[in-house]
């Protein structure tokens, strides 16, 4: 009697541990967009070309969205459309620097405004170094692309955030090959992030946040809770081991708490989220959920800051489309998205992927409002 009760006791913890691991796939509804092409519109698309990895931003007047993206994957020139009606129409592609041509690496876009007011238009290429573009009229005229200093990452500032006290933060991450010139691939995936003091002109030395040979973090996607006093950092696992995980700071980015593995609903690639006018979050991704159907597709969620918090799989997951390829591979090629709200909370979420069999990528945004979604789930759940 007594072995076998110390034996319960030496076993109740690996019991409880295995009890506690998320889940690899997901229980809440998937409301499937992937068919209703009037939600659809292409952005830019080129027969024979790869067009992919875009990110937008959607300036003050709620209705102009510019998008940058590389003609390649990930590598290639810099090319740049601008939307005047909320995303419905897209210009040509728009005259940009002679160095815009050079980009070694996906681009990323972000609005800065200063202390003192002044709002800049920034586009960050990676690698090694790290370079910026600025402009500060709304993206009609930018500056050739510079060094921020001596580094380089991975998906470089895929995330930037404003803090409370008017600075900025960058995130990004990398192996060892790129933070430094002639560097070498390690074992170990370390993510990095950098503060900008004066809106964007410069930007400190990286700091160090995590890193680690177990698990691959990156392409970090920030979120701030709806009462401003917290931000989460949403995480891709690229070993493909364990689902994505999530991060939290309480103190504007001065310490970080550790890794935690995230719900199998949350689990994908290059997360990007906003709030609806009711308080939800809508997130867009590209699916690597272990157990999915729609693995390797743009997917969405849908759910509240809290259950990021809480480790609850949230309302619902939306099928947005199909990637018709590696669709069941770990390195499916799709959804780097970018994603805006306009005022009515139309979300136009914008992203790439392989929309038709055989036929290389090119770049689309769909539409949506959550009321309609949740018309869908209540149909779906009765």
């Amino acid at each position: 009697m007594k072995l076998n009760l110390l034996l319960l006791l030496l076993l109740l913890p690996f019991a409880v541990v295995a009890q506690s691991q998320p889940a690899r796939g997901y229980s809440i509804p998937v409301i499937d967009l992937a068919n209703e092409t009037q939600r659809q519109t292409i952005v830019d698309r080129e027969p024979g070309q790869y067009l992919g990895h875009p990110t937008t931003v959607l300036l003050e007047d709620n209705k102009t969205i510019i998008t940058v993206y590389p003609k390649g994957h990930g590598k290639g020139a810099i090319q740049m459309k601008r939307s005047t009606d909320g995303g419905k129409t897209w210009s040509e592609r728009l005259p940009t620097p002679k160095s815009w041509e050079t980009s070694l690496e996906t681009p990323t876009i972000h609005r800065v405004i200063d202390k003192k007011g002044k709002k800049r238009l920034i586009v960050f290429s990676g690698l090694y170094p790290i370079r910026s573009s600025l402009s500060e009229d709304d993206g009609k005229t930018w500056s050739e692309l510079k060094p921020i200093g001596d580094y380089g990452g991975i998906v470089a500032m895929g995330a930037v955030e404003r803090l409370k006290n008017g600075d900025y933060v960058a995130l990004f991450h990398d192996d060892g090959r790129f933070f430094r010139k002639d560097g070498k691939k390690s074992p170990l995936m370390t993510l990095y992030q950098t503060f900008s003091r004066d809106g964007g002109l410069m930007w400190s030395e990286p700091q160090e946040l995590f890193k680690s040979d177990q698990i691959h973090l990156c392409e970090p996607g920030l979120i701030r809770s709806p009462d401003g006093k917290q931000i989460a950092m949403l995480l891709r696992e690229n070993r493909r081991k364990q689902n994505s995980h999530v991060m939290f700071t309480n103190d504007e980015c001065k310490t970080w708490s550790a890794p935690r593995e995230l719900p199998g609903a949350l689990t994908g690639d290059r997360h990007t989220g906003k709030y609806a006018p009711d308080g939800r979050l809508f997130i867009s991704f590209r699916d690597t959920t272990l157990e999915s159907a729609t693995n390797g597709d743009w997917v969405g969620w849908v759910g509240k800051y809290e259950d990021i918090v809480h480790n609850r799989e949230g309302q619902y997951r939306i099928h947005l489309m199909k990637n018709h390829k590696n669709a069941s591979g770990w390195n499916a090629d799709c959804a780097y998205p970018g994603v805006e709200v306009l005022r009515d909370g139309t979300f136009v979420t914008t992203t790439y992927g392989h929309w038709n069999e055989g036929e290389l990528p090119y770049v689309v945004s769909v539409r949506l409002k959550l009321k309609e979604l949740d018309v869908k789930a209540k149909q779906k759940w009765n």
